[in-house]
C-alpha cells in the first residue's frame, strides 16, 4: 500500500489573479449557487491592463461558452470544511462531492456564455460570481470533451432538497419597509445600498436554507441580513418586505459597548 501521510514540506504554488469580475451579486446570500441558475444575469469579467492578455484573449470569442476559474475571496478567512451542508441536501456531505466554497484551496470552476470580447472586458451571461471575484484563469469550453454523456448526477439524482433558487420573483416594500430603509440610509452610508442588496436576495424567493438565512416566522418569512432583519410576505412570485427590526437581542442593545449598536438603539427608539 502506498504511503498516505502527505510530505513532511509541502511545496506552496503562486497563483496571480489575472482580472475580477463585475456582477450585480454583492452578498454571498444573493448568489445562485450554480451558473445555470442563474437566470440570465449578464456581468463582466475584466481582465488586468499591461500582462499581455489582449493577446491571449484572441480567438476566444469564436466560442459560445468558457470556463472561468476563480478565488472565492469571501470564503478566505472561513477555510477548510470536510463536511458541508449543500443547498439541495438535508444532510451534510464530503465537499469533494459538492461545489461549496469551503475547500482545501478556494478555488471555483463556473461555464459562462460568453456575448462578446471588447478589449479586455468580456460580456457573459448567466454569471454566478460576487462582485470583485478575483479571476484565475479562462478556457473555452469545448462540447466533444466537456459534455459527457455518460456522466450521472451522483448524490444530486435522489436529493431530498429542493432544487436551486431562480431568480424570478418580484420584490417590493411595504411604505414602513421604505422608511425603515431611508432611515437607515440617511444615517449610515454603506446603508444606503441596503435596499438593493435585500431584493437581490428575496429575487430567488423564500426558499429557506441556513446558507441563505432565510426562516418561517408566523405566517411569513424573515430574512437576515448582516445585523438586520427584514420580515416579508410570499404570494406566488411576489416578495413584499413589510418591516425592518434589528438582529440584536434587547440584552445586548441594553449593555452592549460596540459603536455599531448606537444606531440600533435609535432605530428601536423610533420603530420599536
Amino acid at each position: 500500500m502506498p504511503d498516505s501521510q502527505p510530505p513532511a514540506a509541502l511545496p506552496s504554488y503562486a497563483l496571480r489573479p489575472i482580472g475580477i469580475a463585475h456582477s450585480p451579486f454583492l452578498e454571498r446570500s444573493s448568489a445562485p449557487r450554480q451558473g445555470r441558475a442563474a437566470g440570465g444575469v449578464e456581468g463582466t469579467l475584466e481582465l488586468f491592463k499591461h500582462s499581455g492578455f489582449e493577446h491571449a484573449l484572441e480567438d476566444l470569442a469564436s466560442f459560445r461558452f468558457i470556463w472561468v476559474l476563480f478565488w472565492f475571496h469571501e470564503n478566505e478567512a472561513k477555510g477548510f470544511r470536510p463536511k458541508v451542508l449543500p443547498p439541495r441536501s438535508s444532510r451534510r456531505r464530503g465537499v469533494f462531492a459538492t461545489r461549496s466554497p469551503y475547500r482545501p484551496n478556494p478555488i471555483g470552476l463556473s461555464a459562462v456564455e460568453l456575448l462578446g470580447v471588447d478589449g479586455l472586458v468580456l460580456r457573459v451571461r448567466n454569471l454566478d460570481l460576487l462582485e470583485g471575484t478575483p479571476l484565475l484563469d479562462l478556457k473555452p469550453y469545448v462540447p466533444y470533451s466537456d459534455a459527457i454523456l455518460e456522466a450521472n448526477s451522483g448524490w444530486l439524482s435522489s436529493a431530498e432538497g429542493p432544487a436551486d433558487p431562480l431568480p424570478d420573483h418580484e420584490v417590493e416594500f411595504a411604505p414602513q419597509a421604505l422608511e425603515q430603509l431611508e432611515y437607515l440610509a440617511a444615517r449610515s452610508a454603506p446603508l444606503a445600498a441596503l435596499r438593493a442588496r435585500v431584493a437581490d436576495a428575496l429575487k430567488l424567493g423564500a426558499q429557506p436554507h441556513a446558507y441563505r438565512r432565510i426562516k418561517p416566522k408566523g405566517d411569513g418569512w424573515v430574512l437576515a441580513h448582516k445585523a438586520w432583519r427584514f420580515d416579508f410576505q410570499l404570494s406566488g412570485r411576489r416578495v413584499t418586505v413589510t418591516n425592518v427590526h434589528t438582529g440584536y437581542r434587547a440584552s445586548a442593545l441594553a449593555s452592549g459597548t460596540e459603536p455599531e449598536l448606537e444606531l440600533h438603539r435609535e432605530f428601536v427608539a423610533r420603530f420599536g
